[in-house]
């Protein structure tokens, strides 16, 4: 039998244990093990992030897991199991891929997108963002958004026109600031969604390009600290001029490492 069928049901039969012999896995719902699942998704992003292929072997086991667990409770409920889970999958991947399955052909990667949203609409969907969920950080939501539009042809044809807008509702956002107005927090949203519209122009993604930020900023502040302990001084109440000069020094510090 093949490696990773054998390794696939040796999974399936340890769920069953536990289902029926763990205290604690006996108590899990769908909505108990609903938060666990997304720290677990957040942790195998982390591992991504970091390139730590070791980490990220064992969070997709992790992920694995809780993805049996919903099969099993949904097999307890008499609403489906993990070879309905298998089976439908594969059937939407079959019909949604006809460049592979059919005779269908494509150019590229774009045109695959395209067929894809396209059939989705086939299928009874309304609108094409009616697959982006509503949970989602806002973020990645603008992202999804932003891909399912592209999908159906709603986009700007040169980056200087994505530029463009850029300009536009900076120059937007700082009238209503100006102003004073009640429409400075939509105005500032507005930059936010043009400037994740640009990342994807630049094949940047912009979740991981803010979090290498957040993460570049912490290692330099907690740097500036360090420093600033072996001074005994105090962050609070000094001088931002001389606050400033402690951070250079960390940033400077931590390029030439």
């Amino acid at each position: 039998m093949d490696s990773r069928l054998i390794a696939f049901e040796r999974l399936l039969n340890i769920m069953d244990d536990l289902r029926e012999k763990c205290p604690w896995d006996k108590k899990q719902t769908f909505e108990t093990l609903r938060q666990l699942t997304i720290e677990e998704t957040y942790e195998l992003g982390d591992a991504i992030l970091k390139n730590d292929l070791k980490s990220l072997s064992g969070e997709i086991g992790d992920l694995f897991l809780h993805l049996v667990f919903y099969c099993k409770i949904g097999q307890e409920k008499d609403a489906f199991d993990v070879t309905t889970v298998l089976n439908g999958i594969c059937e939407k991947l079959i019909h949604r891929h006809p460049h592979v399955y059919g005779n269908v052909k494509v150019a590229d990667e774009e045109e695959v997108k395209a067929n894809w949203e396209s059939l989705k609409l086939k299928e009874g969907k309304k609108s094409v963002l009616e697959g982006v969920p509503v949970s989602l950080p806002s973020l990645v939501k603008a992202i999804r958004i932003q891909e399912k539009a592209k999908g159906i042809g709603f986009e700007w044809d040169e980056i200087k026109d994505v530029w463009g807008k850029v300009y536009e509702e900076l120059e937007e956002l700082k009238e209503e600031v100006r102003l004073k107005s009640d429409k400075i927090s939509e105005e500032y949203g507005d930059l936010l969604f043009s400037l994740i519209n640009l990342s994807r122009y630049l094949n940047i993604e912009a979740e991981n390009a803010l979090e290498k930020t957040n993460q570049k900023f912490i290692k330099r502040f907690q740097l500036m600290e360090k420093f600033l302990n072996i001074e005994n001084k105090k962050m609070q109440g000094m001088p931002l001029e001389e606050l400033d000069k402690y951070w250079e020094k960390a940033k400077k510090s931590i390029q030439k490492n």
